[in-house]
């Protein structure tokens, strides 16, 4: 699994270093780096965030104010250099409270803090949930994840190309939505127009998916989060 990061600090060399960190650990992709907590909410909105290292005591929106506008989704480790905010941190739900300067070994034992919590998260929803409800030919139609090959975006619906020569299926959704409800990174975009089942993918060939009969395109955007996902379920 892959957790979709960000580092916010208003101290350059501290966000550097921990970005030096967040580069090396192979299941953390690192979103952007950014000085205040005002810089990323913009980010925090429009991107699938999973896990944040902030900082506490900052200018204009302190770390635990920007704590409290956050999802629950969304997993926090708090970096600070004064020990008396440990306690705030947790109020929050915290993963983690770092105390600067941070080491690689506490930022790594943090990070696998984080991940584990998702981990557990995503083995309950496997146990449970394993489909969708959606609207096409005004009803409510179940797909089930497993049957699922992969979702085209097409104006203002999408296409579910269903496995076993079922008929794809029809709905009145943009791609973003879709995107944000199926799990990842079982469920991967690819590109503007595809969202790809990755268990399903038979083959990469050129910058392509092979994918039952089809050669799903992946474009430029996408190929940073596809290939950490190749290279976690890859035998060298």
């Amino acid at each position: 699994m892959t957790l979709n990061c960000i580092i916010i600090d208003d101290e350059p060399l501290a966000a550097q270093l921990l970005a030096s960190y967040a580069q090396k650990t192979t299941f953390l992709n690192l979103i952007g780096t950014f000085n205040s907590a005002v810089a990323a909410i913009k980010n925090v909105k429009e991107k699938r965030i999973d896990l944040i290292f902030l900082d506490i005591q900052m200018p204009e929106l302190s770390g635990l104010e920007f704590a409290t506008l956050l999802p629950p989704t969304c997993k926090i480790v708090f970096t600070t250099a004064f020990s008396q905010y440990a306690i705030d941190g947790y109020k929050v739900n915290a993963i983690d409270y770092l105390l600067k300067p941070i080491s690689y070994d506490d930022f790594l034992k943090a990070a696998n803090k984080a991940l584990d919590s998702f981990t557990v998260v995503e083995k309950k929803d496997e146990q449970e949930d394993r489909f969708i409800y959606v609207k096409s030919e005004y009803k409510l139609v179940r797909v089930l994840y497993d049957d699922i090959l992969y979702i085209e975006g097409l104006k203002d619906y999408v296409k579910i190309y269903l496995d076993n020569n079922q008929r794809p299926i029809h709905s009145l959704m943009n791609m973003k939505t879709m995107e944000d409800y199926l799990p990842s990174p079982e469920f991967l975009r690819i590109h503007r127009s595809y969202i790809v089942h990755m268990p399903k993918v038979k083959a990469i060939d050129h910058s392509r998916l092979v994918i039952g009969e089809n050669y799903l395109p992946v474009s430029d955007s996408y190929k940073e989060e596809l290939q950490q996902y190749l290279d976690s379920h890859t035998l060298m």
